[in-house]
């Protein structure tokens, strides 16, 4: 993330945002695969690291291989067809609302203070010694004689997908492929994410 300044003086935290060129790897129809839309490519990729099936698979778009595929039904990029680029300009304007879906970063196995917000016991006196950041309890007695499911307990956080909605397009720096998003985005730096209007 970083940070510009508007012309009021305020300061607005941003992400810089790679976007594109994306190249048009799959056009899909209604006739031939039953529903629209298109497979977009992005980042390139070396031949040795891609299969032969998707080595052929991008020779019909007559483009290199790419890192990344994601398809977006009844998209319209106008008149662009297989194997054409399609550029941040031709999608994206300054002041555009879109939304960002990224995988979020990886936090390992964390306990219910960090994973669901307990604030465990705030006392440490009247024999507590090692209390204040464990769950308490979590069911009854003999009935029912088990868990309900969906209690909220340590384990696995992060790593999911996340949809960030309404984020604002602050500059597009179209000769560099760049775009600057008002607010944070899910992921690591280096992570792909789908941008959409």
């Amino acid at each position: 993330m970083t940070s510009i300044f508007d012309d009021f003086g305020n300061n607005i935290a941003c992400t810089v945002v790679e976007v594109g060129p994306c190249v048009i790897t799959q056009v899909k129809t209604t006739e031939t695969d039953g529903y629209n839309s298109l497979q977009v490519g992005f980042g390139d990729a070396k031949a040795k690291n891609t299969s032969k099936a998707m080595q052929g698979h991008f020779e019909k778009a007559k483009t290199a291989p790419k890192r990344k595929l994601i398809e977006f039904r009844d998209a319209d990029f106008g008149e662009k067809g297989l194997g054409d680029l399609i550029k941040i300009e031709d999608v994206f304007e300054v002041g555009d609302i879109v939304n960002a879906i990224g995988t979020s970063k990886g936090k390992g196995f964390q306990g219910v203070v960090k994973r669901h917000n307990f604030r465990g016991v705030n006392d440490a006196t009247h024999g507590q010694h090692n209390r204040q950041r464990a769950p308490g309890s979590i069911g009854a007695a003999s009935y029912p004689a088990k868990v309900f499911k969906g209690m909220r307990m340590g384990g696995r956080t992060g790593g999911t997908q996340i949809k960030i909605k309404n984020l604002k397009v602050l500059k597009i720096f179209a000769e560099k492929n760049l775009m600057l998003v008002g607010g944070a985005i899910p992921g690591h730096k280096g992570s792909f994410i789908i941008i959409e209007k």
